[in-house]
This record gives C-alpha cells, sequence and structure tokens, in this order.
C-alpha cells in the first residue's frame, strides 16, 4: 500500500497535469492582479485601510485583542469553508467556473495584502509580510491548488458518465476518493492554521520594533 501511494500521485499528476499548470497560472495571475490593484486605490481609501494596518499593530504589539488560539480558529474555519465550497462546487456539473474563481480569488487577496504593505510601508512592510503571510501558504497554496483540480475532476467524471463518454471509474468511487482527499488536505491546512495561530506571530514579533518604529513616525 505504501509502494502504491507515489505511483498513485505520479498517476493523478500525468492525468490532471494540464489542469494543474493552468490552475498555477491563474493563482499567479491573481497575485499580480491584486498587487496591481493596489495602485489603483484611491488616496483616502488607502489612508482608510492603512489605518486598520496601524490598529492591528498596535493591538498586536500590545497583546491586546488578539490570541493565537483565536487566529488558529478564525484561519481554520476559513480554511474548512473554502474546502467545503470548493468540494461541493465540484459536485455540481456547472461548479467548475466558480472553482476556479475561488483560486483566482485566493490570489487576488494575497497579492493585494503583500502589495500593499510593502507599498505603504516599504522593507518594514515586506519583513511584515514575509513573516505574517508565506510560512502557512507554503502549505495553504499547495493544498488549494489539489483541492481545486480534484474538485474539478469530479465534475468532469460526472458530465462523461452523464454523456455515457466513459464508465472506468464509477461516480460514487470518484467522490469517495475526493471526500478522502478532502479529509487530508484539511488536516494540512490545520497544520497551516497552527502556523498561522502560534508560529507567524513569534515571527513577527521579531520584526515589530522596526514596523511599529515606522508607523509612529508617520
Amino acid at each position: 500500500m505504501i509502494e502504491s501511494i507515489p505511483f498513485l500521485i505520479r498517476k493523478h499528476w500525468i492525468e490532471y497535469r494540464s489542469f494543474y499548470w493552468f490552475s498555477i497560472v491563474l493563482l499567479f495571475m491573481g497575485i499580480i492582479f491584486g498587487a496591481v490593484l493596489v495602485n489603483s486605490l484611491s488616496l483616502p481609501l488607502k489612508n482608510d485601510l492603512y489605518g486598520f494596518v496601524q490598529q492591528f499593530l498596535t493591538q498586536f504589539g500590545e497583546g491586546t485583542d488578539i490570541t493565537s488560539k483565536q487566529i488558529f480558529v478564525e484561519s481554520l474555519s476559513q480554511h474548512v469553508s473554502y474546502i467545503a465550497l470548493m468540494w461541493v462546487l465540484g459536485l455540481s456539473v456547472a461548479g467548475v467556473p466558480f472553482i476556479l474563481i475561488l483560486l483566482f480569488l485566493k490570489g487576488v487577496v494575497s497579492g493585494f495584502t503583500i502589495g500593499f504593505l510593502v507599498q505603504q510601508m516599504g522593507s518594514d512592510g515586506f519583513f511584515l509580510a514575509f513573516t505574517s503571510i508565506l510560512p502557512q501558504n507554503v502549505i495553504i497554496v499547495p493544498a488549494y491548488l489539489i483541492m481545486a483540480v480534484v474538485s474539478i475532476s469530479i465534475s468532469l467524471s460526472i458530465i462523461k458518465h452523464l454523456f455515457k463518454q466513459s464508465r472506468k471509474t464509477p461516480v460514487p468511487a470518484v467522490i469517495g476518493k475526493s471526500f478522502v482527499i478532502a479529509g487530508c488536505m484539511l488536516i494540512c491546512l490545520a497544520g497551516a492554521a497552527a502556523i498561522e495561530g502560534f508560529l507567524s506571530p513569534l515571527m513577527m514579533r521579531n520584526v515589530m520594533d522596526w514596523t511599529l518604529s515606522f508607523v509612529y513616525t508617520l
């Protein structure tokens, strides 16, 4: 069974690699779009958003109203919602475009966050984004990519069976496998939520002196 896992992974990659490459490109397009979107914001809106950043940094520095457990629970809840929505959309024949939109939006949010912090705070914003966003996204991004492709494969299997183009794998078996994969992705994302809740704050505190000194000089 252990020896078959690499074979199954390789088989899955060969069968759906075109979807993976398309999803990767789509995600990076979202990141670029999010970063470019920062420049289109009006000055008052930028000031308002930066005010929220200042408030967050102040609360984070004082250690009030924000706990690692709260961050972990909120992050995990968001991941569960995202994965569950992708899986449900995969069960619907018309869900593929919405799955791709969710993936694109994930890239937009990440690109916008990084772009905004870097534009407003320079090198301090870069290090803040590096410590607060990158560690957990090393797990989150691949998990979302895998779940997106798996969800798309569910829709394609259902479509093929509806039009009787393929009967190699029964639809219930495809759904069952996707459910198992979704569970594995949630376990990985729970680890990412733990990193976001417990490790990233520690890393952020290592750069808080520089970040806060920049904020208070404005």
